[in-house]
């Protein structure tokens, strides 16, 4: 479409409710989509605006009553744009308020550097082209300033499409040397990056969200690699199925595999596993084993998997009095016992003897989760927690051990001796002030988040105390779920990024937009979304609401973020890797 030529004029609106467009007799209804975005241009400002709905009028109900006949194409031509006509629905999100160098910076990106190729040729300049290309970038960032929307434009407003340099103002360009950006994707109609503010989707909890099938792993993996490559956090990535470490399958009909990001950042990513023999078995270079002893274990996390291993409200009250008596070594003590020191030990403690041999009993299933240990040579989550220390981004797979006892036992047990040691330093750098001992954020990546966030449970998770504190310990959640109705609404609310691809389910598109101002307007746009490699973003990473079509994770991305790849590593380097691999397991 011709950008400079309107596409509608306003003839109605509110500002709660929107904006109602008539389009033009030459713009063809079918051209517009949801999740399109306009600009309206009013005598003082730009509303940046996005297409909520999409209608077809009439101007006399007469028309209804008696259409043409499909072959009389006449008859229709002269009714288009006149008799008949098509309207938009837009909702409002950014006001554009021209500043004193406005008129003067209004160039596109590509208008830029065409002027200053001219004028290197006359010699009127130098410098590359390039570099005035940022030079306009930053020029159409500062020509306009974005506030919130508290008004609305006049009747008869013309709309446009909205052009590079709208896009470029609200949402900024990857190379912006000022801000911490990555591109997530492109709108669903141009070419031109979306992006988001890692700086700002580090300070707070976030979430993707999308029914299964939607790839919610793909989109994670970009995040990811985002902020790997721009150094904006430290990642620990609870690898249920698999996907993130190593190469995972692509879906469609035939077989490929994508990269993970072990493969794509050699030097910057460490896959640990709780299950040696299928990581062996899928070929994964260079991993590490990790094991966790049962006195590792609280009888918090077994609140947390009380369902999954059926352990009644006795039972737990009978395990701190356990707890209460032996310590840590409560569990190994308890699976030791015969009938009678359990029938002596009731009798001194004034426990159940009943309750207390149902929780043996249980809890020897235990034994069928392979990365525990009674006792271990070594702390592994320690080992893990200096990786993170170091820089190193960690991603733990399960392998086999991916059921949700086992996902939800280790990731509990983990993460909690993990942000420990997060808020002992928060505190300590509060204390001294020192930019020394400012903790480097630490994002922690889970999957099937509502098991452990639905109000049950959310208070016997540290993911539930990281959720609510944002980033007062520098530790916040990367959630990634199928089904954000079963998460709690308090957590819910205090998610800062919400990546959303398609949902059907109306609890589910509810939850989305809970704390969300304005949400009613944008279920329509995230119900009408495709299946596939398109998603809404709302919230702290980004300026205002945004549909997508989804950055593609393939060779060019590979190239595009990616440092030294795993095949490009010198022999010698993957083999001391290996090395010092086995002799930090005491090999």
């Amino acid at each position: 479409m011709n950008l400079e030529k309107p596409l509608g004029s306003v003839i109605q609106g509110s500002l709660s409710q929107g904006l109602e467009v008539r389009l033009h007799a030459n713009v063809l209804v079918e051209d517009m989509r949801v999740g399109k975005f306009l600009v309206v241009q009013g005598v003082r400002s730009r509303f940046f605006c996005m297409l909520t709905d999409v209608a077809l009028g009439t101007s006399s109900q007469r028309i209804l009553a008696n259409p043409p006949e499909p072959s009389n194409s006449f008859l229709q031509d002269v009714l288009a744009g006149t008799g008949t006509f098509g309207t938009v629905n837009l909702s409002p999100m950014l006001m554009f308020t021209p500043t004193e160098q406005a008129e003067k910076q209004a160039e596109t990106p590509t208008e830029a550097a065409a002027k200053s190729s001219r004028r290197k040729k006359s010699g009127s300049e130098s410098g590359s082209a390039s570099g005035s290309q940022l030079a306009s970038y930053e020029a159409n960032t500062n020509a306009v300033e974005l506030s919130p929307v508290k008004t609305i434009p006049s009747h008869f407003s013309q709309v446009y499409d909205a052009a590079e340099r709208d896009f470029r103002a609200v949402f900024g360009w990857e190379d912006d040397p000022h801000r911490c950006n990555f591109a997530i994707g492109q709108p669903i109609d141009m070419d031109v990056p979306i992006c988001l503010d890692l700086d700002r989707f580090v300070e707070r909890s976030n979430g993707v969200f999308g029914k299964s099938g939607t790839g919610k792993s793909f989109l994670t993996r970009l995040l990811l690699s985002g902020i790997i490559k721009r150094r904006a956090a430290v990642n620990l990535i609870f690898d249920m199925h698999s996907e993130y470490g190593w190469e995972a399958t692509r879906e469609g009909k035939q077989f490929s595999t994508v990269k993970g990001l072990r493969q794509l950042f050699p030097n910057q990513v460490q896959i640990y596993t709780l299950d040696p023999a299928s990581t062996q078995r899928r070929g994964v270079r260079d991993s590490q084993e990790l094991f966790i002893s049962y006195d590792q274990i609280e009888v918090e996390d077994l609140m947390l998997v009380r369902g999954e291993l059926n352990l009644s409200e006795a039972s737990l009250e009978n395990a701190i009095i356990l707890r209460n008596e032996f310590g840590k070594a409560w569990i190994s003590r308890l699976l030791s016992m015969s009938n009678e020191e359990i029938q002596e030990f009731c009798e001194v403690k004034m426990g159940s003897k009943s309750s207390i041999m149902a929780l043996q009993r249980k809890l020897t299933r235990l034994d069928d989760l392979k990365y525990l240990r009674p006792t271990c040579p070594k702390n592994y989550v320690a080992q893990v927690l200096e990786s993170l220390e170091a820089g190193k981004h960690v991603v733990v797979e399960f392998g086999s051990q991916s059921n949700m006892l086992s996902y939800m036992l280790a990731t509990n047990i983990i993460a909690r001796r993990i942000h420990a040691s997060y808020v002992h330093k928060a505190e300590r750098f509060l204390q001294t002030k020192n930019p020394s001992d400012r903790p480097q954020p630490l994002v922690i990546t889970i999957e099937e988040a509502h098991r452990f966030l639905d109000s049950a449970t959310v208070r016997q998770t540290i993911f539930g105390t990281i959720a609510r504190e944002m980033r007062k310990y520098f530790v916040t959640l990367l959630v990634v779920d199928q089904r954000p109705s079963g998460i709690d609404n308090e957590v819910m609310s205090q998610v800062g990024t919400r990546i959303t691809a398609l949902l059907n389910d109306e609890k589910d598109i509810e939850a989305i937009f809970t704390g969300v101002s304005g949400g009613q307007a944008l279920r329509s746009v995230l119900a009408k979304l495709d299946s596939k490699q398109q998603a809404l973003i709302l919230g702290h990473a980004v300026p205002m609401p945004v549909v997508i079509r989804t950055r593609a994770y393939d060779e060019a991305f590979y190239a595009a973020v990616g440092d030294t790849p795993w095949e490009e590593l010198p022999t010698e380097t993957i083999l001391l890797a290996a090395e010092a691999a086995k002799a930090d397991l005491g090999f």
